[in-house]
């Protein structure tokens, strides 16, 4: 592998994109003097750093090590599967739709081998409230729907539709109770006073390590 060949891929892929230094750096988890380095040829991207900037880019790993021309050679001869974009929802801004680029914070990319039909996005497990179903820190993938089954984890907005949150959603007569998985916490009966609104379903999570 060029090194330097690969630095000056992202650095082109990254300006297509609109993508600047310091965001980039903040995507792949370091600062931007290091990005400049590998971009001016002074230091050396390691090989574990490639699949982190092609999350980053949004782009297969392979393009960086080879050029695009190179990997569209190999894909015409062995078809290699276009990964789906699924953004990741941050806080979200009030009143705008839950797919608002206001709310995307990142994105991750999925083999759409598996992947259920249907508008998709991505939460971040923030406590301990789901384990031990959902860890702390987990990327769960959501459908966008308004209703789940009960007994189902559902991504709920909260705290005037600000925040979102996961918990099992239970459903007794004409009441609706968003539950932890955790016993040490408690749960909340949706009311006038603690209104909820469920925004997708939970399909499956993964752990970053």
């Amino acid at each position: 592998m060029n090194s330097f060949e690969v630095a000056k891929r992202i650095e082109q892929i990254a300006k297509n994109k609109e993508i600047s230094g310091a965001e980039l750096a903040r995507r792949v988890g370091t600062d931007r003097s290091t990005i400049n380095r590998y971009f001016k040829g002074s230091r050396k991207i390691p090989m574990d750093e490639i699949a982190k900037f092609a999350e980053a880019l949004g782009v297969d790993p392979v393009e960086l090590l080879i050029g695009k021309e190179e990997l569209t050679k190999i894909k015409n001869i062995y078809p290699i599967e276009e990964k789906v974009k699924i953004p990741v929802i941050g806080k979200i801004a009030c009143g705008e739709p839950i797919l608002a680029q206001e709310n995307v914070e990142d994105y991750i990319y999925k083999a759409p081998d598996n992947l259920p039909s249907g508008d998709l996005f991505a939460l971040i497990a923030k406590g301990d409230s789901m384990e031990p179903t959902i860890p702390n820190g987990a990327i769960v993938l959501i459908r966008v729907q308004p209703d789940v089954e009960s007994g189902e984890i559902a991504a709920v907005l909260v705290n005037g539709d600000e925040e979102a949150t996961l918990k099992r959603v239970k459903k007794s007569g004409n009441s609706i109770w968003l539950v932890p998985d955790n016993p040490k916490y408690e749960f909340k009966q949706v009311t006038k006073d603690y209104p909820a609104r469920i925004i997708g379903k939970a399909i499956s999570y993964e752990k970053k390590l």
